[in-house]
């Protein structure tokens, strides 16, 4: 072997190390990176006051906002076993308004069953007292909590420009439909 067929080899061999070592540091950052942001959606209450505050959604099995998400969403669950597809269970919850016993539940199902063209849906359940009642079903797009109210409630953004509010019983949509064409009858 020739002195330069060793250190093209000694060269491989310094850059595949350098490149499982840049890998191991990008792990290390999205690791840190992804802890953070599940770390800041808990405290997240007091960025609402500035700014929309997202709402981060993650797996989080065998705690009770997931055992509450299983029960909320058992219909889907089990009609998604008998076609032997097991969804991923994301939820985030955020206080949406001053009562101390209120929280929100966000809730995504995730599996290629569950979830088309437009992504998966998220469903919003409000927790008052014991007991949850659904007061956004279905929407695509990442949620926000805004630090508008309406009735007592902080507005939602869905997306980045679908502003929801309170009406006192559930969220409303503020987008309204495009008018539909007008169609020219048979001449």
């Amino acid at each position: 072997m020739t002195i330069q067929q060793i250190l093209s080899r000694t060269r491989l061999r310094h850059l595949a190390l350098l490149t499982v070592s840049v890998l191991s540091v990008a792990a290390t950052v999205s690791a840190a990176t992804t802890h953070h942001r599940a770390t800041h959606h808990t405290q997240h209450s007091s960025a609402a006051a500035t700014g929309p505050a997202p709402v981060i959604l993650s797996a989080h099995p065998g705690t009770q906002l997931d055992i509450d998400a299983r029960k909320l969403n058992s219909d889907d669950l089990e009609d998604a076993a008998k076609h032997h597809d097991h969804p991923v269970v994301l939820v985030g919850s955020a206080p949406l308004s001053s009562g101390k016993n209120d929280e929100a539940l966000f809730v995504q199902l995730q599996s290629a069953r569950l979830c088309g063209s437009a992504g998966c849906t998220t469903s919003v359940y409000l927790r008052h007292n014991d007991s949850w009642k659904t007061v956004l079903d279905s929407v695509n797009g990442d949620i926000s909590v805004l630090p508008t109210r309406h009735k007592g409630m902080h507005d939602l953004l869905v997306g980045k420009n679908d502003k929801w509010i309170w009406d006192g019983n559930e969220y409303q949509d503020t987008l309204s439909a495009p008018p539909m064409p007008k169609m020219n009858g048979p001449n």
